[in-house]
């Protein structure tokens, strides 16, 4: 639930570096004491719309062996690679995404979105259910919204040894999703991490539903093989090629990257991005801590 599809904006704006996403402003809600009679026309207020814009990422890999090495392994390396290539991609957009978090949620801009603890002492650094509390709620009436959780497994052991942690069913009828205050826990040990020792900095995404925009446009050629005579017994290789938006809704893309479309460190760059949406209809909130020892 946290991801929204956006393959009909991209196939709608295939040309060109960036996804233009419109949308509309809520309307105005201050307060507006209207007494109706007959000869006073009522004012007609306005719509208010924005633009929220994607930036498009095209990657490519090629991965190959000789027929060296497969005779002397007694296996085909090339089977080997074909079936890998798909785990290898969901590496390579996980960091992708990490690194767009990075830099949206660092923007001037997002600072109501997140809540650094990092900095504090005392034990008031560390993650615990107060402070948890307090990061969700940054959303204020919105923060109902916020359905799922990303820790680093370290993050998730102190949950767990602090009995905050319970499992749900699976399809199979067993408890092993684990949750934590109603919402899907997510863990991973690419989620970032700085500083060393007790000084680490963790940090945990808190998600709503529709809080990432993705979508997939498939290149011309988008896998490829290949063979050089030349090399020895010969060589195979295989080409995979993507092109993508993985884009946190409500925060657009203002970079101009050095290449054709941005790498990883050009997303973490906070600078690259700037808020569109109200600060509550953005449903990510980042949540930077310490751990207990």
């Amino acid at each position: 639930g946290i991801i929204t599809d956006l393959t009909a904006v991209i196939d709608a704006e295939i040309a060109g570096k960036t996804v233009n996403m419109p949308f509309f402003t809520d309307l105005d809600s201050s307060d507006e004491e209207v007494v109706i009679d007959d000869t006073t026309d009522l004012l007609v207020g306005k719509i208010g719309t924005g633009q929220d814009v994607a930036v498009k990422l095209l990657r490519a890999k090629a991965f190959g062996s000789t027929d060296l090495a497969a005779d002397l392994s007694g296996a085909d390396p090339i089977d080997a690679i074909a079936n890998r290539f798909a785990a290898w991609w969901n590496i390579r957009m996980q960091k992708a995404l990490l690194s767009t978090l990075a830099g949206a949620m660092g923007a001037a801009s997002m600072a109501s979105n997140v809540n650094d603890i990092s900095a504090l002492t005392g034990g008031a650094e560390l993650f615990d259910v107060d402070s948890f509390v307090d990061s969700a709620f940054l959303l204020g009436d919105e923060a109902g919204g916020l359905t799922a959780v990303a820790v680093h497994s370290l993050t998730l052991k102190a949950m767990v040894k602090a009995d905050l942690i319970d499992y749900v069913p699976d399809s199979e009828g067993k408890l092993t999703i684990p949750t934590y205050m109603g919402k899907t826990v997510l863990v991973d040990d690419g989620m970032p991490v700085s500083g060393a020792g007790a000084n680490r900095i963790f940090t945990t995404y808190i998600f709503g539903q529709g809080a990432i925009g993705y979508g997939e446009k498939s290149p011309k050629v988008p896998v490829a093989v290949g063979r050089e005579e030349l090399k020895g017994m010969g060589q195979e290789y295989i080409v995979n090629r993507r092109q993508w938006v993985m884009h946190p809704r409500g925060v657009k893309w203002i970079g101009t990257p050095a290449g054709v479309t941005p790498t990883n460190v050009e997303l973490a760059t906070a600078g690259n991005w700037q808020r569109v949406y109200d600060p509550k209809q953005i449903r990510v909130v980042a949540f930077k801590h310490k751990l207990a020892a």
